[in-house]
């Protein structure tokens, strides 16, 4: 059984910013549920209850299409170096666009990221930690640079295009908040 608590306290704070890769997990109202590992310098802790991640663009959208029709999120941290902690943050989330007053205020926490997305602002109901003891170790190598390597070669039309091609509509069909 987890230990809950009812915001971010100092040492989860710690041990999320130590951490390289974490994952987010959503559902819309009917179909798949989305689970999706995230890495770079994409994630911060706004305060006891806030936590905002920089989405930037991949092969699909379903994160987005699914806070459209349910803002719930549940984000997950787990060692794998050190002491064996799972950390998972429940909350409903916002979306900021690019050009949207909240993006300009926040995008500035986060490193120039070509392709960069969307924001998800998420407030927190609830943290819960667990053991972990199954989860294996791993080493850290490095962050890929695929993605960035890729977005560098194109201009925001392009990114633009790929986008209205491949992040519109969820595998479910759901429409994104990049439809429109």
């Amino acid at each position: 059984m987890g230990t809950r608590f009812d915001s971010i306290k100092d040492h989860h704070k710690r041990f999320i910013a130590a951490q390289k890769m974490f994952f987010v997990a959503t559902a819309g109202d009917s179909g798949r549920v989305n689970l999706s590992p995230k890495g770079m310098d994409s994630f911060k802790v706004l305060g006891p209850n806030r936590v905002i991640w920089l989405n930037v663009t991949g092969s699909g959208n379903e994160t987005a299409a699914h806070i459209l029709e349910q803002n719930r999120m549940t984000i997950m941290f787990c060692a794998f170096e050190g002491k064996p902690v799972i950390l998972r943050l429940y909350g409903s989330t916002s979306i900021y666009h690019p050009g949207d007053e909240a993006w300009d205020e926040h995008i500035a926490l986060f490193p120039p990221l070509p392709a960069a997305r969307q924001l998800f602002d998420v407030q927190l109901d609830l943290v819960q930690t667990s053991c972990g003891m199954a989860v294996p170790f791993y080493d850290f190598k490095a962050q890929r640079e695929d993605l960035n390597k890729w977005a560098e070669k194109k201009n925001p039309d392009e990114i633009h295009a790929y986008w209205r091609k491949k992040n519109t509509k969820s595998i479910d069909g759901k429409l994104t908040d990049l439809s429109k």
